[in-house]
């Protein structure tokens, strides 16, 4: 398989994008995949992150604990999402009102702190997951890289805009329906 190395002024955006095409990819191990579906944030990453991590993370994804542990988020979420994982066009918001996501859970999610948000983010992708919808990864990966500054209150707007303009969406569609 072919190592796509990050470079160092490497996007987030073209970074979830070689993620989601690594992990997508019939090429890639299942044997890899699926240890890379079990990890947790909260525990020790298996040795088959390290190797995946060395290949296709920025160089930067090991600064902090909390920073390795966003990026087991996302490798896991992305693992877990497979082999319906990336679509740009589709905000993470809109999906989850789409799929029926419940406003209570959201609101938690998007107000928990780094841990709790963490697990929340693997059970929202084991919720999409199941239902085979794939997302715009960028927003949940920024979320979770961007905790505790503007960006990271901009994500959450972003995400809970999407999310109500959909729900009005669906309730104006219901509405002449009947």
């Amino acid at each position: 398989m072919e190592t796509l190395a990050p470079t160092e002024r490497e996007g987030l955006p073209s970074v979830i994008r070689r993620l989601a095409g690594v992990l997508e990819s019939d090429t890639f191990p299942t044997g890899e995949r699926a240890r890379l579906r079990r990890m947790r944030p909260s525990a020790a990453p298996p040795l088959t992150f390290y190797r995946f991590a060395l290949r296709y993370l920025p160089d930067d994804w090991d600064l902090s604990l909390a920073r390795q542990k966003d990026w087991i988020t996302i490798v896991a979420g992305m693992a877990l999402m497979s082999p319906y994982i990336h679509s740009p066009q589709d905000p993470m918001g809109k999906v989850l009102a789409v799929q029926g996501y419940s406003e209570a859970r959201l609101e938690r999610f998007l107000a928990a702190d780094e841990d709790v948000m963490r697990t929340l983010a693997l059970r929202i992708c084991r919720f999409l997951a199941a239902k085979g919808k794939p997302f715009n990864w960028l927003d949940l990966a920024s979320l979770l890289l961007s905790r505790g500054d503007e960006q990271h209150r901009r994500v959450q707007e972003r995400i809970a805009r999407f999310y109500y303009r959909q729900l009005e969406e669906n309730a104006s569609t219901k509405e002449k329906a009947q």
